[in-house]
């Protein structure tokens, strides 16, 4: 088998489910687009813009993590913004090897130049639909739309999500702090999507702990876990007394019905690190939940504050755990399957696009 260079990795095919617009922007792009809307930035150059949204990501605190949004959200208030990002989120994920990605962002936050939530949501599409012509079709982009946890109109976003599903947008999610603002806050639109036959998934696991997952799937019924990398609070890693041999992991009946279901983990783990969620990559919980065979997902979370990329995601977890080619195509149709597009279409993506493509890099 070829050596895993990160050109090789750059070249295999991706899936990417948990991934932020308005996280991934590129700093070139902010330094135009503030200069435009007159909003001052913390760095005036685009490499040291760069810096400083990492720098200040990576914290290990989620609420600091959050406040970096405050300057990508402000220079994406008109359509023309929204659409120029979207487009160059798809670009640049196509350059990195994603073969399909869902990208979520709160529609909201979107609204204070005088946009409805209507057009914010075709802003969006007319640049995705940009980016998909211009990679030639080698990427495929759905939305995701997101409420956010501390507000009350995640009824509203349910119902935009359900009103546009036929026009580019396949999930609904809700995010923000978890701490004091648990899911079932938003059990009516969870229930309303649940009727409407819609996908959606959960932030829950990262910076609050099993409650939070538990909620998130037995009260609300979510699809999948935003993150959900606490789920590891559940599994008991020890010796028995006296062996020198390490224990089977025990899972506790949480765990044990996250991996019996197979419901996705959306794991980030970079992301993760930043916020604290874990302490680095090489101790990171993947690599248990990997070994234990849950339906692990690699992801970026937000390509800008974490200075990744799938890439850079997927490189770090073959130097932390030695993965090699067929564990990068196992994460990769791990999240293909878990996609929230039709059936038929994650097939198709599986048999005709990530099972060839890895084949070629084997060869």
């Amino acid at each position: 088998m070829a050596e895993l260079t990160r050109e090789l990795i750059r070249r295999a095919p991706k899936v990417l489910l948990h991934d932020h617009l308005d996280g991934g922007l590129r700093p070139q792009t902010i330094v135009e687009l503030a200069a435009e809307a007159g909003h001052q930035l913390p760095a005036g150059e685009p490499e040291a813009l760069g810096r400083w949204f990492t720098e200040s990501a990576d914290s290990g605190s989620l609420e600091r993590y959050l406040e970096t949004f405050d300057h990508t959200v402000a220079v994406m208030q008109t359509a023309d913004n929204l659409a120029r990002v979207a487009r160059e989120c798809v670009e640049d994920l196509a350059a990195d090897g994603v073969v399909y990605a869902e990208v979520r962002y709160a529609p909201e936050q979107h609204l204070e130049g005088g946009l409805t939530l209507e057009e914010v949501v075709a802003a969006v599409q007319r640049g995705f639909d940009e980016g998909q012509a211009a990679t030639g079709g080698a990427i495929a982009v759905r939305q995701l739309l997101t409420a956010m946890r501390h507000r009350a109109n995640s009824r509203e976003v349910a119902e935009l999500m359900v009103a546009h599903r036929d026009e580019g947008v396949v999930g609904f999610d809700i995010a923000g702090a978890e701490a004091g603002y648990p899911p079932t806050r938003h059990l009516d639109a969870f229930e309303y999507l649940q009727r409407e036959n819609a996908h959606f998934t959960i932030h829950a696991g990262e910076a609050f702990g099993l409650p939070s997952i538990w909620e998130a799937i037995q009260w609300c019924g979510a699809d999948r876990l935003g993150h959900g990398v606490r789920i590891v609070d559940d599994i008991t890693v020890d010796a028995p007394p006296g062996s020198g041999e390490a224990a089977a992991p025990r899972l506790g009946r949480l765990a044990a019905y996250v991996r019996d279901k197979r419901i996705p983990l959306e794991l980030c783990p970079h992301s993760n690190v930043q916020t604290g969620a874990a302490a680095s990559i090489a101790e990171h919980p993947i690599g248990l939940l990997t070994d234990l065979r849950f339906r692990v997902t690699v992801n970026t979370d937000n390509r800008l504050m974490s200075g990744t990329s799938m890439t850079q995601e997927m490189a770090a977890l073959v130097e932390a755990f030695g993965y090699d080619l067929d564990d990068l195509q196992w994460f990769t149709v791990n999240a293909m399957k878990s996609a929230f597009v039709h059936f038929d279409e994650r097939l198709r993506i599986i048999n005709e696009v990530i099972k060839p493509g890895y084949a070629a890099l084997r060869g």
